[in-house]
C-alpha cells in the first residue's frame, strides 16, 4: 500500500495537486513510512517527471511552479520529522545562487532554485545585482559545492565573466562555477571557464547532478 501511495504521491506533485500532496504524504506517515523515504520516492520522483515533461514540450513555467507548491504543501508536513531524525541535516549538496551584478531579473535564478530544491540541493540564494565578492563570500560561508551565475542582459555577460574569473581564483578548493540565462551559451560558458552551463530550470538539475555526483 506504501508503495502505491509513493506512486500517487509523486503523481499528485507532478500534476500541481497541492491537497492530493498533502494528502497522499499524510497517508504515508500514517503507514509509518519514513519520511526520507517519501521525500526521495514520492516528491523527488514527482518533480522529475514534471521536469521530463517540460524537456518535451509537454509542460512549462506555469506547470513546475504549480508543481513546486504542491511539493511545499508535503514539505510542511515532512520538515518537523526530518528535522527531528537529522534526515534533512545535511542535504546532498549545497549551491549557492544569484543574478551577476548589474542585472536585476530573477525569474530564471528562481525557476532553477525550485528544481534544485526539489531534488534535496540546499539552495542559498543571493537574489539579484550581487557583486563578485558577495559570491565568494557566500560560497566560503556555506561550504558550497557549487555557484550558479544567471543573466538576462547581454549587457551584463561581462559582469558574469568577471565573477566567474573572481571565483575561480578564489581559491575555494573543489568550487564548481555553473552558468545560464537567456544571452548565455555553450560557448560562452566554455569560453569563460565555467565548469557547467544549463538552458533551462530542468536541465539545470542534471547538469548540476553530473558535476558534482548523484
Amino acid at each position: 500500500m506504501a508503495a502505491a501511495n509513493l506512486h500517487d504521491l509523486g503523481d499528485a506533485v507532478a500534476k500541481g495537486d497541492r491537497a492530493g500532496a498533502k494528502r497522499n504524504t499524510q497517508a504515508l506517515l500514517d503507514s509509518a513510512t519514513p519520511a526520507q523515504a517519501i521525500v526521495d520516492q514520492g516528491l523527488i520522483r514527482g518533480m522529475t517527471l514534471v521536469g521530463e515533461r517540460f524537456m518535451r514540450g509537454e509542460a512549462f513555467v506555469p506547470e513546475l511552479l504549480i508543481a513546486s507548491r504542491a511539493m511545499k504543501e508535503s514539505m510542511a508536513l515532512l520538515e518537523p520529522l526530518l528535522a527531528e531524525s537529522g534526515a534533512r541535516g545535511r542535504p546532498r549538496h549545497t549551491a549557492v545562487l544569484g543574478t551577476v551584478q548589474g542585472d536585476l531579473h530573477d525569474i530564471g535564478k528562481n525557476l532553477v532554485a525550485m528544481m534544485w530544491r526539489g531534488h534535496d540541493i540546499a539552495v542559498v540564494d543571493l537574489g539579484v545585482n550581487v557583486p563578485p565578492e558577495r559570491f565568494i563570500a557566500a560560497a566560503r560561508e556555506h561550504h558550497a559545492d557549487v555557484v550558479g551565475l544567471s543573466a538576462l542582459l547581454t549587457t551584463t555577460l561581462p559582469a558574469m565573466t568577471e565573477t566567474v574569473a573572481a571565483l575561480k581564483g578564489s581559491g575555494i578548493d573543489g568550487l564548481r562555477i555553473v552558468i545560464g540565462g537567456a544571452p548565455v551559451t555553450q560557448s560562452f560558458a566554455r569560453e569563460v571557464g565555467a565548469d557547467g552551463f544549463a538552458p533551462d530550470a530542468v536541465s539545470a538539475v542534471a547538469m548540476l547532478l553530473n558535476l558534482v555526483g548523484k
